[in-house]
Order: C-alpha cells, then sequence, then structure tokens
C-alpha cells in the first residue's frame, strides 16, 4: 500500500476500518487496580464495564512506548505513515509517538511520516483518520495532506455527555458530594475539548434534554447549518448503539452533514465517557 494510518486505540475505528488494512491501531493498556489488559481486538466491553462497576477503585490508563509507534512504522509497509493521536493534554501517547518515530529515523528509517495531535479523542481521532482517507484517495501529496489534516485538528469540534459521572468520582477528579448531588438531580454535564483540554460546556436534567443541548452546541461551535453541509459528523456511543442512531437521526432533522458516522467505544473511550456515554466529533 502506498500509505497507511496508524491511531492509537482511542480512535475508535468502525467496522470497515478495523477490517481495512490502511488502518492499524497501537493499544493502550487498560488498568483497573492490579488488573490490566491491552485495548486490542480482544477487548470485551460488557466485560470491562462490569468490571468498572464491581471496582471500587477508579479505573486507569497506559500510554503504548514508544517502541510500540516504532514498531508499528517499522513494520508497515507503506511510502507514507500518518499517525494519529489522542489530545497530548490528556495523555503522554502523542510524546510516546514522537519519541518513537524519533528512533526510527536513528535506526535509519526514510519512510515519510506525520504525527498528529488530535486535540481531541475518540470520536476526534476517528473523523481524522476518516479524513487523512479521503484526501489520500483524492490524490493529495503528503505534504498537502499533513497541511490540510494539521488545520483540521485546530478546527475539530468534540463533545460529550456522560451518563454517569462515577468514574470521575472514583479517579478522583470529582468530589463525592458533588457526584452524589449530581447523580439525586440527575444532571447531565455537557463537556468539550478546548485546544485539547476538556471543559465544561453546560449542563441539562435528564439525559435527553442533554444530547439535545449538545447537539446544538455542535452545530453551533461548527458554524452553524451552513456549515456543518461540508463536515464530517462521527458520533462514538459506548454500549448504546440504540441511543446513537436515534442522536444521528436528530442530527439529520437539525441538519445536513457530508456523513454521518456511528461507532462503538474501544476501551479508552469506555473508560472515561462511562457506560451509555456519547461523544461526537465534526
Amino acid at each position: 500500500m502506498s500509505y497507511q494510518i496508524i491511531a492509537d486505540s482511542c480512535g475508535d475505528f468502525t467496522e470497515q476500518m478495523k477490517q481495512n488494512p490502511i488502518f492499524k491501531t497501537v493499544p493502550l493498556t487498560l488498568e483497573i487496580g492490579s488488573y490490566s489488559i491491552l485495548d486490542d481486538e480482544n477487548f470485551n466491553q460488557l466485560d470491562f464495564i462490569n468490571r468498572v462497576n464491581a471496582s471500587s477503585i477508579g479505573p486507569k490508563t497506559a500510554c503504548p512506548s514508544p517502541e510500540a509507534f516504532q514498531k508499528a512504522i517499522e513494520e508497515s509497509d507503506a511510502d507514507e505513515i500518518y499517525v494519529v493521536t489522542i489530545s497530548a493534554s490528556l495523555s503522554g501517547t502523542f510524546q510516546s509517538a514522537s519519541i518513537g518515530l524519533s528512533l526510527y529515523e536513528e535506526n535509519g528509517g526514510t519512510k515519510k511520516v506525520h504525527i498528529f495531535n488530535s486535540k481531541s479523542a475518540s470520536a476526534g481521532e476517528c473523523k481524522l483518520c476518516l479524513d487523512i482517507q479521503e484526501l489520500k484517495d483524492a490524490g493529495k501529496s503528503f505534504e498537502e495532506v499533513v497541511e490540510e489534516v494539521e488545520m483540521a485538528c485546530d478546527d475539530l469540534k468534540t463533545l460529550f455527555v456522560l451518563e454517569s459521572l462515577d468514574t470521575l468520582r472514583k479517579n478522583g477528579r470529582l468530589s463525592g458530594i458533588k457526584s452524589l448531588l449530581a447523580g439525586a438531580l440527575n444532571i447531565k454535564p455537557i463537556m468539550g475539548a478546548v485546544d485539547g483540554s476538556i471543559v465544561q460546556l453546560g449542563q441539562q436534567r435528564g439525559m435527553q434534554k442533554a444530547l439535545r443541548k449538545m447537539m446544538e452546541l455542535a452545530i453551533e461551535r461548527a458554524g452553524g447549518v451552513e456549515a456543518v453541509k461540508t463536515k464530517r459528523l462521527v458520533i462514538t456511543h459506548v454500549n448504546a448503539p440504540e441511543r446513537a442512531e436515534q442522536l444521528k437521526a436528530d442530527f439529520e432533522k437539525l441538519a445536513k452533514f457530508k456523513e454521518i458516522v456511528l461507532t462503538n467505544a474501544m476501551g479508552v473511550a469506555t473508560i472515561y465517557a462511562n457506560d451509555k456515554g456519547i461523544i461526537l466529533a465534526l
């Protein structure tokens, strides 16, 4: 193949992408106390969700080693390699990939390789990978792809709604009192990425109201209904296919998009978005 797209396992590829050799994943490691697994093709989402719910210890992730990225680059038979990672503000994965590229180059590697800090995660990474594929299929050069996708990283709008705040509470990122109060009042925070960091954009009482507000904010932040006509929208769900399908249908009533893609979360997004969470990027 002439090019390959490598993402960490927070890229949440669709089933079609997983079957396409153009796309390759470098997995993070998932940890719950002493229990540890790779976030690879053997990841069992339902089993992991049950383990998280049963544990009083918050789940964590560990980024891939530089050598894992070096190996992925070396083993690829492509002349051009595009690496997409979770936001550098959220994980050390981008730094690890950068070191891995340096190791490859120090060993005399000559392939054209570029690493993108997605400034996003999950649906955002998936969208960027699909953007790269589209640009390469259109005949764009390596340099043109790098320039356009770097701009796409800066322009990317990522939002998500959590069904549960339990993981944030277990990890100490939310006080027990605040978590309990949010649960009692059925408050659902609407979160987003700004310059690669997570911020709260709003909140609503009840999941349906929160999803509706997230939709409105997504279209507004992307420039309005006219602007999104040229955009690909990716929706990642955590064990909630019906909710994702309904969200897609609701989006189609609000605006027209170039494409709407649905995908189920792998391990990293399952940890942080939690069971029944929704992440979207456009």
